[in-house]
C-alpha cells in the first residue's frame, strides 16, 4: 500500500518544518510527503527536516492547494493523508492508517484527537509531542462510522475520489470544505474513526482568516453547502445558530485570541447578502 502525506500550508514555515520533521518518527514511514504551498517563504527551512518533502507551488486557498496535491498524486498513491501543518500525529498514525485501509470497503478515516487547541488555548508543539510520546495506543477497538471527516487529519482512498475535488468556491481557509468533500466521498464507501488513530491539533492562530472574513464564511459557506446538498441540514442549522450566538454574546467580552466583533460583523454582512440574494462565499477574497 502506497501512502502519501499532504500538507497544504501558507505563512507557517517554522511550524511546518517541525511538523514535517516529526513524520520521520513514524513506525510506518510514508511513501512520500507532498507540501502544497503558495511561495518559497511558506517552506523556508523544510529542507532541513529528516524526511524529504516534495514542494509544489500554486494559488492561495486551502481547497485550491489540496486540489493541486490531488492532481500531482494522481496514479502515484493508494491512500492520501491530509494533515494540517499544526497537527501533530502519534508515531503509529500511518501504521494504523495502513491497518485501517486494508478493509477495501473503507474510503476515508479520521482520528479521535487527544486534544484540540482550536476549541480553547493554542497548544505548544513541544507539549503536544511530549504527550503523544507518552501515549500508548489501546488494544484493537472497533471503528466507528462517520458521516464526514475532520479536515485537520483525514485519510482518503485514492481510487475512491475519482472526479471528486475540493470546492474552490470555498476560498482562503475553506471553512467546512472537509464536510463538503467527505460527505460526497461517504457515498462511495465507509467513513470511519477510531481511538487508535490519534494526534493533537495545536489550533495555531497565525495565518487563519481574519475575523470579518471568517464570520462571513460561517454563514456563506453553510448556505453554499446547503444548496449543493452536501451539508446535513441539522448540522448546518446547529453550526449557524452556535456561531451567531457565540459571536454576539462574546463580542462584549471577547477571548484574547479571537476577533469576535470581526466575526459578528462578517456574520451580519453575510445575512444581509443572503436576504438580498447576493451571498457568495468567494466575496471574502475582496474583504
Amino acid at each position: 500500500m502506497r501512502i502519501h502525506v499532504v500538507f497544504a500550508t501558507v505563512g507557517r514555515a517554522a511550524l511546518l518544518a517541525r511538523t514535517v520533521d516529526r513524520i520521520a518518527e513514524q513506525s510506518r514511514l510514508p511513501d512520500g510527503i507532498l507540501v502544497s504551498a503558495t511561495g518559497p517563504d511558506d517552506v523556508a527551512g523544510i529542507d532541513r527536516a529528516r524526511m524529504p518533502a516534495r514542494v509544489i507551488l500554486g494559488d492561495k486557498g486551502l481547497c485550491r492547494q489540496r486540489n493541486a496535491a490531488l492532481r500531482y498524486l494522481s496514479d502515484k498513491t493508494d491512500v492520501i493523508v491530509f494533515l494540517d501543518d499544526d497537527f501533530v500525529v502519534h508515531n503509529d498514525y500511518l501504521a494504523v492508517i495502513e491497518e485501517t485501509f486494508a478493509d477495501q470497503g473503507i474510503v476515508g478515516a479520521t482520528g479521535d484527537l487527544l486534544a484540540d487547541g482550536i476549541h480553547g488555548e493554542e497548544i505548544p508543539f513541544d507539549a503536544a509531542a511530549l504527550r503523544l510520546d507518552g501515549h500508548t495506543l489501546p488494544a484493537f477497538t472497533p471503528l466507528r462510522p462517520r458521516q464526514a471527516l475532520y479536515g485537520c487529519n483525514m485519510a482518503v482512498r485514492a481510487s475512491a475520489i475519482d472526479g471528486l475535488w475540493f470546492d474552490e468556491a470555498l476560498p482562503l481557509y475553506g471553512w467546512q470544505e472537509d464536510i463538503d468533500f467527505t460527505h460526497q466521498l461517504g457515498k462511495r464507501g465507509r467513513l470511519v474513526s477510531g481511538d487508535r488513530l490519534t494526534g493533537i491539533h495545536l489550533g495555531t492562530r497565525s495565518a487563519r482568516s481574519p475575523g470579518k472574513r471568517l464570520g462571513y464564511s460561517q454563514v456563506a459557506n453553510l448556505v453554499h453547502l446547503w444548496r449543493k446538498g452536501t451539508m446535513q441540514p441539522n448540522l448546518g442549522q446547529r453550526l449557524l445558530v452556535q456561531n451567531l450566538a457565540s459571536n454576539a454574546l462574546r463580542s462584549f467580552y471577547p477571548e484574547p485570541h479571537i476577533d469576535r466583533r470581526g466575526r459578528l460583523l462578517g456574520n451580519l454582512i453575510a445575512l444581509r447578502d443572503l436576504m438580498t440574494g447576493r451571498i457568495d462565499p468567494r466575496r471574502v477574497e475582496t474583504m
